[in-house]
């Protein structure tokens, strides 16, 4: 199937069975895949360093940095921002079409939605409550004297941390691993990827797409739904 026509999802060789008689628990991304944004380049606009965040960013989607490395540098580009900052990012995120609809159709069969994010609490709190998410994760940046200090808070949500949300998020709810789902679209995605169940590389870089079950090019997330067997 062509891509440039493609309207749903594009399902590999090794796409999994799932059924909508037994609960699920669906994890994704933050940033480019629960919304249209990214959150550290939006503070980097505000910082005056949106060049710089982005390319790293970008290199460490497509798997040529180390993410925790890459968080670090970008982190200290912010050095010195004002922490009203994240009330601007806040009041300009895009949430990603499909997501109310994705989110109330697990909860209508007792699935559960969380998020993991390689971004920051700061900006995921409101949202996550906003949107009636049972479980989210992120980063903390630093901030002292009403600035931030360039440093992250806490340990650092890494490839690994995300794997370990969904393995534990799924336990705490008894929820088997064949029944979870990890959504994502870049390198600091795969580990989370590989312990799911089910893998969906969302509007994915390369290495995300060639190491999912099923490759998504619509940006809609409601198209998970036929997926999981929750919509015809």
């Amino acid at each position: 199937m062509s891509h440039d026509v493609l309207t749903e999802v594009e399902p590999t060789p090794s796409q999994h069975e799932t059924h909508p008689d037994t609960r699920l628990l669906v994890v994704l991304d933050v940033d480019s895949t629960l919304i249209e944004n990214e959150v550290i380049e939006m503070l980097g606009d505000l910082a005056g360093c949106h060049a710089e965040v982005a390319e790293i960013t970008e290199r460490a989607m497509r798997g040529d940095l180390d993410f925790a490395q890459s968080l670090e540098a970008r982190v200290a580009l912010l050095e010195g921002l004002p922490a009203t900052a994240f009330d601007e990012v806040r009041s300009a995120i895009t949430v990603t079409a499909g997501v109310p609809e994705m989110i109330s159709a697990l909860h209508a069969h007792d699935g559960l939605v969380g998020v993991v994010s390689g971004g920051f609490h700061e900006v995921l709190d409101p949202l996550a409550e906003q949107l009636g998410l049972d479980h989210w994760r992120a980063n903390r940046l630093g901030v002292r004297g009403g600035r931030l200090t360039g440093e992250v808070s806490g340990p650092i949500i890494d490839p690994q941390s995300k794997a370990d949300a969904l393995i534990e998020w799924a336990a705490s709810a008894a929820i088997p691993l064949s029944r979870t789902v990890a959504v994502g679209d870049g390198a600091n995605d795969l580990r989370m990827m590989e312990v799911a169940g089910l893998s969906v590389a969302f509007h994915a870089r390369p290495k995300v797409r060639e190491n999912a079950d099923v490759i998504m090019n619509v940006r809609d997330l409601s198209q998970l739904l036929p997926l999981l067997g929750l919509r015809g």
